[in-house]
């Protein structure tokens, strides 16, 4: 009895696939990323939301995109078992789009 049971509770355990973690892991360190750029540049701050939100889209794309287009970097930051290589690119790429992005910004008007 205990035996099936012990087999019943591995097979209904809810597995991650190292690709969904790598996925988290990207987005994470994007959003981390464009935050941190925004408290630090305060000149370049969009907004806390807005940086986030760069930074999330900077962290997919920096975390899973630009390994797959450039196949260098794949080898020395990317791949869904390098997860500190893929944090550490998504955060760069996120801390970069949001500064990217502020340069198209308009300067707010005194009035």
């Amino acid at each position: 009895m205990a035996r099936q049971t012990r087999e019943l509770l591995q097979e209904s355990r809810i597995t991650m696939d190292s690709q969904i973690i790598s996925w988290i892991i990207s987005l994470i360190a994007g959003g981390a990323g464009g935050n941190v750029v925004g408290a630090l540049l305060k000149n370049r701050n969009l907004s806390p939301m807005l940086n986030t939100v760069l930074g999330v889209a900077g962290g997919g794309l920096g975390g899973k995109v630009l390994p797959m287009l450039i196949p260098a970097l794949g080898g020395l930051f990317g791949g869904d078992a390098n997860y500190a290589g893929t944090g550490v690119l998504s955060a760069l790429v996120g801390a970069l789009l949001p500064v990217i992005v502020s340069f198209f910004k308009k300067p707010a008007v005194a009035v």
